[in-house]
């Protein structure tokens, strides 16, 4: 035989050994998970961590009947009655959901109708909480082709250079433009001093009424800006990029929300500053052609549902909040099934324990939600919270939320324990939110070490339905265990250490493989990492419903006067642009 054959079938053999050593981890992993599930509890002290300073202390545990083994005891009357397999069961019914609708739990489509359905059936078939089912409608966004910028200069037309690639492009499609067709070239208004303000607007040199105003970015929010040009009667906004820096000179993809009803693109900073320098010289007669074609724009309803506890104190209320919608690419299973699978387990398993005699009722209300449209920007939740921003029904006003307790993806494959890190939340957080949500974080670690547990921060970025709540100064946190980050070696190991080796999973890997894929199936949850973070959810709710005065609990009012001393300036909030990490100013 030669020798390149013979190293041919060295690495053949080589490969087959390195499958079956895999295979056989994977076997000996499912059977430690296997085992581990069957274990129970029994009692163990939480052990103090110096990475947050708020300390809590859990409470002390009901007369409850255990079998004691080596593992701690949950302390919680509510997460003994949740089980895993009925959890199992309503997540297995949303794939089946999935697998009959093209694979998909997307809005807009019969599987999302279909989820909808089935949650709002579970909770009429099992418990005894009010319903309500809102609506909301979205606009499409699908534009037709590529967007056409025509200037003229002085007589001299070009048409200008457009690329999805943004460096390579002179402007960009701003998100929820409106269409436009201009005939002829339109004259431009340099709007002075970034526009933000009605001052600015007033002040320009030339009329705005008919004409396209051009506006450099900075100050305020895009949304301002776009809000002050239909207000003056612009044809369109032109914002352009202010070459600040070196990575301020091409365009940007932008934002201006469902509700923009002007027609809008976004210029880098060279193309900007050219229109700007020209329209100083009258007989330059600076104009544009703009031609934005789209090929949806229709409307369509997306649902919300709520369910509240019959009892409990209306003006002081809990929400437990996760979003009920996949992406059209996969079923959403772990993203967010898992949430919305454990949120209804959550629901129905109180529902039960208030029917009797033994289990006393909470002094305040529970908020069960399940939020349409989280997948294009948390937008259920944005108008959830928009909608009590406005209301004045007693229980159904902002000021009535003591606390939002998110759940999006709970069961990852390669999972982390995830808490959402308090101090990591945006700098222009209303600061009265701030003390609770760290003690939500170091509530939600408490738990994990009387568990005996790993657990991991994770940012409090406002990237899930917990957004629009924090943003307006309510409380919040809640539990993620992983998308699209790598679990590192050293997560890897400590996992192992905490839980068995082989149980912490793979180094170097992605935490969820099939995040926002058509793999994100019922086989892709790891139902240990599952059955951890409900349970982490249930014992987190009866905490706090057990406090004596929960309001105090997550508002201490010396904290607070403190903190409103160093607040920062509100911005406008855009849920659209909070989730896809989009800029704001």
């Amino acid at each position: 035989m030669e020798r390149s054959a013979k190293v041919l079938l060295c690495a053949i053999l080589a490969g087959i050994v390195l499958i079956l050593v895999s295979v056989g981890l994977a076997a000996a992993t499912l059977a430690i998970v296997s085992s581990r599930l069957k274990e129970t509890t029994t009692t163990i002290t939480p052990t103090p961590s110096s990475t947050i300073t708020t300390t809590i202390t859990p409470p002390p545990p009901p007369t409850i009947t255990t079998t004691t083994t080596n593992s701690p005891s949950f302390n919680s009357t509510y997460v003994e009655s949740i089980h895993i397999s009925d959890v199992m069961k309503h997540l297995n019914e949303l794939q089946t959901i999935a697998t009959n609708a093209n694979g998909n739990r997307a809005i807009n489509t019969r599987g999302f109708n279909e989820t909808l359905d089935y949650i709002y059936n579970s909770l009429t078939l099992n418990t005894n909480f009010r319903l309500q089912k809102s609506f909301f409608y979205l606009r499409n966004f699908v534009p037709a082709g590529n967007p056409i910028l025509l200037t003229s200069i002085g007589g001299v037309e070009r048409n200008r250079t457009y690329s999805t690639t943004l460096s390579a492009s002179e402007f960009a499609i701003v998100q929820y433009t409106r269409s436009a067709n201009f005939a002829s070239y339109i004259p431009i208004t340099v709007i002075p001093n970034l526009g933000c303000s009605d001052s600015d607007w007033t002040s320009a040199t030339s009329p705005i009424d008919g004409r396209v105003a051009l506006v450099k970015r900075g100050n305020c929010s895009f949304i301002e800006k776009a809000l002050l040009a239909t207000k003056y009667n612009a044809t369109a906004l032109l914002t352009y990029n202010d070459g600040t820096v070196a990575g301020n000179v091409a365009p940007i993809v932008t934002n201006l929300g469902q509700d923009n009803e002007i027609p809008a693109l976004f210029l880098s900073y060279t193309l900007g500053q050219e229109l700007v320098d020209a329209a100083q010289d009258p007989l330059k007669n600076v104009g544009v052609r703009l031609i934005i074609t789209m090929a949806d724009e229709s409307r369509y309803p997306v649902g919300n549902i709520c369910a509240d506890t019959p009892t409990g104190d209306a003006t002081q209320t809990i929400v437990i909040g996760s979003h009920s919608d996949s992406v059209p690419a996969g079923p959403g299973i772990n993203d967010n099934g898992s949430g919305s699978a454990a949120n209804l387990g959550l629901a129905i398993a109180l529902a039960r324990l208030f029917q009797t005699s033994t289990y006393p009722q909470y002094k305040y209300r529970v908020r069960f939600c399940w939020w349409g449209a989280e997948e294009v920007g948390l937008l259920g939740s944005d108008f959830h919270v928009k909608q009590a921003d406005n209301a004045t029904t007693v229980g159904e006003r902002l000021q009535d939320y003591l606390i939002n307790l998110n759940y999006d993806m709970l069961g990852s494959p390669n999972y982390i324990f995830g808490i959402y890190d308090g101090r990591t939340a945006n700098a222009n957080t209303p600061p009265q939110a701030l003390p609770g949500s760290n003690k939500i974080t170091a509530l939600f670690r408490s738990w994990f070490e009387q568990q005996k547990l790993p657990w991991d921060y994770t940012d409090f970025s406002g990237r899930s339905d917990y957004g629009p709540f924090l943003a307006k100064g309510i409380v919040a946190g809640g539990l993620f265990s992983g998308a699209d980050e790598r679990k590192s070696f050293e997560q890897r190991d400590r996992y192992d250490q905490m839980l068995g080796q082989g149980m912490g999973g793979v180094a170097g890997a992605i935490q969820d493989p099939c995040y926002h894929q058509a793999c994100d199936s019922i086989q892709n949850i790891n139902v240990f990492a599952y059955e951890k973070m409900v349970q982490a959810a249930a014992y987190t709710l009866e905490y706090l419903a057990q406090q004596d005065n929960l309001k105090e609990f997550l508002y201490p009012s010396a904290e607070i006067q403190r903190l409103n001393t160093q607040a920062k300036p509100q911005r406008v909030y855009n849920s659209i642009n909070e989730y896809f990490g989009l800029p704001y100013l």
